[in-house]
């Protein structure tokens, strides 16, 4: 008797190739990133505009930070790409020198945030209890306070702030954001079968936070390292353009926006502030984007392969 009989896959498995299943999950999240051409695109400009600014001393051979009385408000030139400034300071140089200090800030604010934040988050998440609520309540007490209040007075209160103050100030006030997100992401796993596996065998706390917590919490992680960079980006330009940030004369993104507090500069010389306003919305969105594609590729729940 001819057997008809015709084997039908169960819906419930999973189609994927054979090649998918080789690849790592670093692979598989690479390859979900390089489909978003939005957040590849903006790594490419920002490549570019990290790639200037690191390259400014090649780019031009004007001190961004020396006033000659002579050249206040020059017209763009051959000399003077971007014109100078109400203090004959060089627009295109200070707008290349700027763009390194307006990263720094935000880059190593993002670091320090991020140092503190996962710490403190690891920490409460992982031992709850008394820990987990000390940690948790402090952390309300920073959030309630209004943040931009909050650095403009320890600011005027230190009264000249450097790029390091200036750093810590910033993630010292904003790091309960981060840590509520890592707690939370830690409070899911703790009671996980792999955890609770680790922990019979003898495995140490530190040894179990830093294998099993923290490579599954790495997605949000991530996401949110670049958000808090856009951000801080964001506020050192803020600062800078009411006077409580970078002082003057370092250029900052935010300091050569200050020009445009003049009338007469923000109507007759546009070349004196358009270009770090555009800098700062192009390198914002730029991070935005690669943290919107970071998202997507680390999702663990994505159904994109």
């Amino acid at each position: 008797m001819e057997n008809n009989y015709i084997p039908v896959a169960d819906p419930g498995t999973s189609q994927i190739a054979p090649e998918e299943k080789s690849r790592t999950p670093f692979q598989l999240a690479l390859g979900r990133f390089l489909k978003n051409k939005m957040a590849v695109a903006s790594v490419f400009i920002l490549f570019i505009i990290v790639s200037a600014v690191m390259a400014a001393p090649l780019l031009t051979d004007q001190d961004p930070t020396k006033s000659n009385l002579l050249l206040v408000e020059q017209s763009p030139s051959a000399e003077h790409p971007l014109g100078t400034d109400s203090s004959g300071r060089d627009n295109f140089a200070r707008l290349l020198y700027g763009g390194r200090i307006s990263l720094i800030v935000g880059f190593s604010a993002m670091v320090f945030t991020l140092a503190i934040g996962v710490v403190l988050g690891a920490i409460a998440g992982y031992y709850g209890k008394l820990v987990d609520a000390f940690i948790m309540r402090f952390a309300d007490m920073i959030l309630i306070l209004p943040f931009l209040v909050l650095v403009l007075v320890i600011v005027a209160i230190l009264n000249k702030v450097t790029i390091g103050i200036f750093v810590t100030i910033i993630a010292l006030t904003s790091w309960p954001g981060l840590t509520r997100i890592v707690r939370g992401t830690f409070l899911s796993l703790r009671e996980q079968e792999f955890v609770l596996g680790a922990k019979a065998i003898g495995a140490t706390d530190l040894r179990i936070i830093f294998k099993h917590f923290i490579p599954n919490a790495i997605g949000p992680i991530v996401v949110n390292a670049t958000l808090m960079m856009a951000s801080y980006i964001i506020v050192e330009s803020a600062l800078s353009f009411i006077g409580f940030g970078i002082p003057q004369p370092t250029p900052t993104w935010g300091n050569m926006i200050s020009e445009a507090q003049s009338i007469r500069i923000l109507q007759n010389n546009p070349e004196a502030w358009i270009p770090p306003g555009l800098a700062i919305l192009v390198t914002v969105l730029c991070i935005n984007f690669i943290g919107d594609g970071l998202r997507d590729a680390l999702d663990p729940k994505s159904l994109e392969r």
